[in-house]
């Protein structure tokens, strides 16, 4: 949901940090594998109960995976690229409610199992989407220049870096964020799906 007004903040800092890099050398596929190594260091972490410290490479990654696509608008875009860079945002994903359910499987495994249900929920009907708007020609700038398209929805990436955070703030609260946040996640899902109903063409008079 914030995403589209989030892009239009850091967009141009990170288009400008971008060409710098690629001026530097820096390729696109290599940020984005270092960005998906501080994740995962940022679940490692997690799942060590320093979730406080997960904070700095949680930090780092996303910062990557907003450098990576700026150095290859400076340079070369490529579907490898784009292909690599939602396959490590997928990992990272699982990673860090990952790292809370090892942290305390007792505690946080019933709602950590749930949440990472309703994102593979959400990822389906997000890749779903994106492969259909691909054969209709679909095409979108509004969260920035991707290599797939990129449906709205009530939780994005902003919402979700930004739960990932509180998590690590208050890991007391994991159970109960992780329940609401993962319901929120099928309901956005439900969305997707109504939409793509609307959007393209099916049988008529049925679902």
């Amino acid at each position: 949901m914030l995403d589209a007004a989030m892009r239009k903040l850091i967009d141009p800092v990170l288009n400008r940090l971008g060409a710098r890099a690629a001026r530097a050398g820096m390729t696109a596929n290599a940020v984005t594998l270092a960005g998906l190594g501080f994740g995962l260091l940022a679940a490692a972490l997690i799942a060590l109960d320093a979730p406080g410290w997960a904070l700095l490479p949680l930090g780092l990654s996303r910062l990557a995976d907003g450098l990576d696509g700026a150095i290859a608008r400076s340079t070369q875009k490529t579907d490898f690229g784009g292909f690599l860079d939602i396959t490590c945002d997928f990992v990272f994903y699982g990673a860090i409610p990952l790292g809370f359910v090892l942290a305390d499987p007792g505690g946080n495994g019933a709602a950590g199992a749930f949440l990472l249900a309703s994102f593979y929920a959400n990822g389906a009907s997000f890749l779903g989407f994106a492969i259909l708007a691909e054969r209709q020609g679909m095409t979108s700038e509004a969260r920035g220049v991707k290599s797939l398209y990129f449906t709205g929805g009530l939780l994005e990436g902003t919402e979700t870096i930004a739960f990932f955070v509180a998590l690590c703030l208050w890991p007391g609260w994991f159970a109960p964020l992780a329940w609401a946040f993962g319901a929120l996640c099928f309901v956005t899902a439900a969305s997707r799906v109504l939409l793509a109903r609307k959007v393209f063409p099916g049988e008529e008079g049925r679902f």
